[in-house]
């Protein structure tokens, strides 16, 4: 060889993209080393040469050697799942996700009419889209992964409610079928796509900072959401477009649930904001201070109940083994206990749990090693039936607790500042405190229940902060558009008045919104694998203190900011956009 020729150590050397010549123009090239060749390499043993400093030929012959070093690893996190025992779970929790899915689309249909039917024809698109999705990502199918996708169709059936509500609206006005269609479709569009964009904000939040199974159902979150948005915005459009423009629904208000008796005369030229409700004698500013005070004790009930009972920790918090039986027939607490002391181990509490007692389960504050963990296995299942072993270091713990901690606190400043540029820093505000508000509270509920905080319930967490946020971003989506049509905000009554009539307006669809997702909550809890049983439960405390903090605490402390600036800068003004009914096409 020519004493020139040159030999280029690379570890990650990438073919088509990596250049020996570009990289040598760099201070700090990707190779390794590029010496100089003067022999053929005929010999075990290759002496590299060079102008090295002590520093540079240890790092490159540590960097050489790194693939042969005899490194150990040590297990910090497993879990052994019997065949059959996730058999059992997987089947059961689609069955609940099936339950839950048909109730819902019966209600839209009950509901909705014919809008109704095209919701339903557009969720079953979603629901093959977002399967397909997944599949072709290789993604792992997770017990929260099929939550994810059942709770998705609660955000897809959002998105058709909102629109169906506008449209609805519009027909009461005055509006022809077309006119209805169009100007719905067009109002609800933006209130969409922020009540999306909030809630993938968390989701992805808790891609970033989630466990396997956390990870798992925020990636389906996070596809379900995108496809909810394209099948319920545009889908539903596409296809209910085609029974509106054939003219077979001219005249027809009926088809979409509108009475032909509350409908105004175009003549008139009542507007949407003005429209009555049945929600018309309830004043929801008039009592936001009990509301504040209510919240404000069951919170301080909450910090005492937190300091003396504290959380009743999974595993995944502390460290530990967790063993889970499921039996064949009824077990009991003394029964299983023997077959602890049969093995030589302490456990530090059993809990029987299903319909017969069935189910049991077991924790030990050590972690066990591969070897204990199969034999544990083997035994129960030989005995009992399909068992379930679950074995977490305490690294692990704190590592998943700091996690958790940041996702919520990293999630809540990203809806500020979104809120914030879309809305206004007051919203922004009232919203997180409002979401916090619900995760506090749904802390303090488990707290008391002495239900297991595991790993699934930091997914319930920032889920419902998703929820939560878009609930508000409705309310407030209304509020601004009242602010818009009132163009001056001059005593406090205004303020009052635009709040009371954006809750009035828009409660009707919150109260459906999250109908619709605490009954697929519903069906995970009664019908679902018992694995996933905290987190449905979590869910529907969740949705329910979502819907009350949307409406009495972030829309009444958003009337206390306003407020606050009417008095320190006098009359506000907005932009007043009213609408001119002779410059839109009546058909």
């Amino acid at each position: 060889m020519e004493p020139n020729n040159q030999l280029i150590i690379w570890l990650d050397f990438e073919e088509g993209k990596d250049s020996y010549k570009e990289e040598l123009k760099k201070k700090d090239p990707k190779f390794l080393s590029n010496p100089n060749v003067r022999e053929v390499f005929n010999t075990d043993t290759v002496t590299i040469e060079g102008n090295f400093t002590i520093q540079e030929a240890q790092n490159l012959a540590s960097l050489l050697k790194a693939g042969a070093l005899p490194v150990k690893l040590k297990e910090t996190y497993s879990t052994s799942v019997g065949a059959k025992f996730g058999e059992h779970a997987l089947n059961k929790t689609i069955e609940a996700g099936i339950i839950g899915v048909a109730v819902v689309f019966l209600f839209m249909l009950f509901y909705y009419r014919l809008p109704g039917l095209v919701a339903v024809v557009t969720l079953s698109i979603y629901i093959y889209l977002t399967l397909l999705v997944f599949d072709l990502i290789n993604g792992v199918l997770t017990l929260p992964g099929i939550a994810a996708l059942v709770l998705g169709v609660g955000m897809a059936v959002d998105a058709n409610i909102i629109t169906y509500e506008r449209i609805k609206e519009e027909l009461r006005v005055g509006r022809t079928v077309k006119a209805a269609f169009a100007a719905g479709n067009k109002q609800s569009f933006m209130t969409i796509f922020d009540a999306n964009i909030t809630t993938i904000l968390a989701a992805v939040v808790l891609f970033v900072y989630g466990s396997s199974s956390v990870k798992g159902f925020a990636t389906l979150l996070i596809i379900s959401i995108l496809l909810s948005f394209i099948t319920a915005v545009y889908g539903s459009r596409l296809f209910l477009g085609l029974w509106v423009n054939s003219n077979l629904l001219k005249n027809k208000p009926g088809f979409f649930g509108v009475k032909q008796k509350d409908m105004h005369d175009i003549s008139e030229n009542m507007d949407a904001h003005k429209l009555p409700t049945k929600f018309d004698r309830f004043d929801f500013v008039k009592h936001h201070n009990k509301f504040f005070m209510f919240s404000i004790i069951l919170t301080i009930v909450g910090i005492i109940v937190l300091s003396v009972f504290k959380l009743n920790l999974s595993i995944d918090y502390t460290k530990g083994t967790r063993v889970e039986v499921l039996a064949k027939h009824s077990l009991t607490a003394s029964q299983l206990q023997k077959d602890v002391d049969k093995l030589n181990l302490s456990t530090e509490d059993i809990v029987l749990s299903g319909n017969k007692n069935e189910i049991g389960v077991m924790r030990f504050k050590d972690a066990f090693n591969k070897a204990e963990v199969a034999h544990i296995t083997d035994y129960f299942t030989k005995k009992y039936g399909p068992t379930n072993v679950s074995t977490v270091s305490p690294t692990v713990g704190k590592e998943l607790a700091k996690n958790a901690f940041k996702s919520v606190i990293i999630a809540s400043i990203g809806i500020i500042i979104y809120v914030a540029f879309r809305f206004e820093w007051r919203m922004g505000v009232a919203a997180v405190v409002a979401l916090l508000h619900d995760a506090f509270l749904m802390v303090t509920f488990f707290s008391i229940t002495r239900l297991e905080v595991d790993l699934t319930f930091i997914a319930a967490i920032l889920t419902i902060i998703g929820y939560s946020i878009n609930d508000t971003i409705v309310t407030f989506d209304r509020i601004r558009d009242h602010m818009k049509f009132k163009g001056r905000l001059k005593t406090a009554e205004d303020i009052a008045e635009i709040v009371n009539v954006g809750l009035r307006q828009t409660l009707t669809r919150s109260i459906n919104t999250v109908l619709t997702v605490v009954i697929t909550a519903a069906a995970l809890f009664i019908f679902g694998s018992e694995s996933i049983q905290n987190f449905s439960i979590a869910l529907l405390v969740g949705l329910i203190m979502g819907c009350y903090s949307s409406i009495f605490i972030a829309a009444q402390l958003w009337y206390v900011l306003k407020k606050r600036e009417l008095k320190k800068k006098g009359p506000i003004k907005t932009v007043k956009e009213k609408r001119k009914w002779s410059d839109e096409p009546q058909v």
